[in-house]
C-alpha cells in the first residue's frame, strides 16, 4: 500500500514544508489537484458532490499543478508527485507535453501525469476549446501526449490535433504513467484502456468496491488484466487502520489521504499543527501498516 499527501487548497507558500515532511515521514506521493478559475455562475454541475455544488470559493488557493511539482521536486529527493486530476479537455496537449517532458525530466522521473476530462463548459471555452466532443477529443490528446513524451521524431494526424513529424528534447527517460479520473462508464474503459492506473474523487467504500470491480472486468476485456495499474482511492468513509485494511483488501494500492482533517485542523490553519499531524498519521498508520 501506498500513501499519498493531498496539498489540495492549502495556501500555497505551505507547499515545499508539506513536502519535506511527507518524505522524511514515508509518504510515497504528493497529489496536486487542478483548477484553472472560479466563474461566478456555471453552467454545469460539479459531478463529485450530492447535489452538484462547488465545495470551494473563488477565493480557495490553488495552484497550477506542474508548476508546484517542479517547486517541490527541488526541495525533495525522493517522494513522487502526481495530479489528481489535471483536466486534459481545456488544454493543447502539444503545449501540456513540452510541460510534462520537462517537469518529468527536472524531477528526476518522479512525476505521474493525472488526466481527466474536465465538468465546467466555461473552463473549456474560455480557454479557448470546444465543450462538444470532449470525450473524444480527451482521447486524443491522451494519444498525442504519449507520442510526444515518447521521444523521437514524430507525427499525428487525427479529427482535432494535427502535426507533422517534430521531437522535443529532452524526453524524459523513463515511462511517465497516466493515471485516468472520472466515475462514468466512459472514464473507466479509458482508464482500463489506456491508463497505468486510474484516480477516484471523493467515494463511499461499496461504491469504490463496485468500481475496483468493474475495472478489472474491463482491463480483462482489454487484454491488460496482468499490467501493473494503480488504484488511487479517496474514500469518505473508511479510515484509520483497519478502514485502511480494507481498501488494500478491494484493490485500493494508493490512499490518498489529509491527516489534518483528523485533528480538526482547517485548509487555512498554520503548517505546524498539519505537519505535526503528517507525523502523528505516519507514526499510527504508514509504519504499521
Amino acid at each position: 500500500m501506498k500513501f499519498t499527501l493531498s496539498v489540495a487548497m492549502n495556501p500555497l507558500d505551505q507547499f515545499t514544508e508539506l513536502a519535506r515532511t511527507a518524505e522524511e515521514c514515508g509518504f510515497s506521493s504528493i497529489a496536486l489537484p487542478d483548477s484553472l478559475f472560479y466563474s461566478e455562475h456555471v453552467s454545469a454541475e460539479y459531478p463529485y458532490t450530492p447535489d452538484g455544488s462547488r465545495f470551494w470559493t473563488a477565493d480557495t488557493p490553488w495552484a497550477d499543478p506542474l508548476v508546484a511539482v517542479a517547486t517541490m521536486a527541488a526541495v525533495t529527493g525522493r517522494i513522487e508527485f502526481y495530479t489528481s486530476v489535471l483536466k486534459l479537455g481545456s488544454r493543447n496537449p502539444v503545449l501540456l507535453a513540452r510541460q510534462v517532458g520537462s517537469v518529468a525530466v527536472l524531477s528526476g522521473n518522479r512525476f505521474g501525469l493525472g488526466l481527466g476530462v474536465g465538468w465546467s463548459p466555461e473552463e473549456f471555452e474560455w480557454c479557448g476549446a470546444p465543450y462538444a466532443k470532449r470525450g473524444k477529443r480527451v482521447d486524443e490528446a491522451i494519444e498525442v501526449l504519449r507520442l510526444i513524451l515518447d521521444g523521437g521524431m514524430v507525427e499525428y494526424h487525427g479529427e482535432f490535433f494535427d502535426f507533422d513529424k517534430l521531437q522535443m528534447s529532452p524526453a524524459p527517460s523513463e515511462h511517465v504513467p497516466f493515471y485516468i479520473g472520472g466515475h462514468t462508464e466512459v472514464a473507466l474503459k479509458r482508464a482500463a484502456r489506456v491508463g497505468d492506473g486510474w484516480s477516484s474523487a471523493m467515494m463511499k467504500f461499496d461504491d469504490l468496491r463496485s468500481t475496483i470491480s468493474r475495472l478489472a472486468e474491463l482491463r480483462a476485456e482489454y487484454g491488460r488484466a496482468d499490467v501493473p495499474f494503480e488504484i488511487q482511492a479517496v474514500c469518505i468513509d473508511r479510515f484509520g487502520l483497519d478502514g485502511y485494511r480494507e481498501q488494500a483488501e478491494i484493490g485500493v494500492t494508493d490512499i490518498v489521504t489529509q491527516p489534518w482533517v483528523f485533528d480538526g485542523i482547517g485548509f487555512g490553519d498554520p503548517v505546524g499543527p498539519k505537519k505535526d499531524a503528517i507525523r502523528k498519521f505516519a507514526d499510527e498508520v504508514i509504519s504499521r501498516f
